[in-house]
């Protein structure tokens, strides 16, 4: 479907599942990234060593069903270019709370009104507009947003 399609046809959902499993960060220091995101009290999948061209890491972060892969020779894009990977937690200043206890660097907590990015949290505490943001060792960058509702449709039905 090209961007002029004009079609006002809505496909059909697809009939095969079709789950996101893993993202593949690009990082500088394989070993560095580890650390990080061990600290995090994510789980270490997987360190595959390969020899000294091919080597790959994987970690999921807790109860999730997505994880991160990275290491050498398995993305060609330059470290640090992931951005605006999003975590849903059910409650921001918690986790904000445990990342600071990590050692983690992460921003204070800011709102979405409308275009307008604002200190503090959603001041009605509405699912998807509360968040903050931190980076890994290589710049690659995290959002948290704060759902405790999700919108209908948001889910799909077993």
């Amino acid at each position: 479907m090209s961007s002029t399609d004009t079609s006002t046809e809505v496909p059909e959902v697809g009939t095969i599942d079709m789950k996101l499993e893993v993202v593949t960060l690009p990082v500088s220091d394989v070993d560095r990234a580890k650390r990080f995101y061990h600290s995090l009290g994510w789980r270490l999948d997987a360190d595959f060593d390969f020899g000294d061209d091919v080597r790959a890491v994987q970690l999921t972060p807790p109860r999730s069903p997505c994880s991160i892969a990275f290491g050498k020779g398995i993305t060609t894009s330059e470290p640090g270019s992931a951005q605006r990977m999003e975590l849903a937690v059910s409650d921001i200043d918690a986790a904000r709370e445990d990342l600071i206890s990590r050692g983690v660097d992460v921003s204070e907590v800011f709102h979405r009104d409308g275009a307008r990015l604002v200190p503090g949290p959603d001041p009605q505490r509405r699912s998807y507009l509360s968040y903050l943001s931190f980076s890994d060792p290589d710049g690659n960058g995290w959002l948290l947003q704060e759902i405790t509702t999700r919108l209908p449709g948001r889910e799909w039905d077993d």
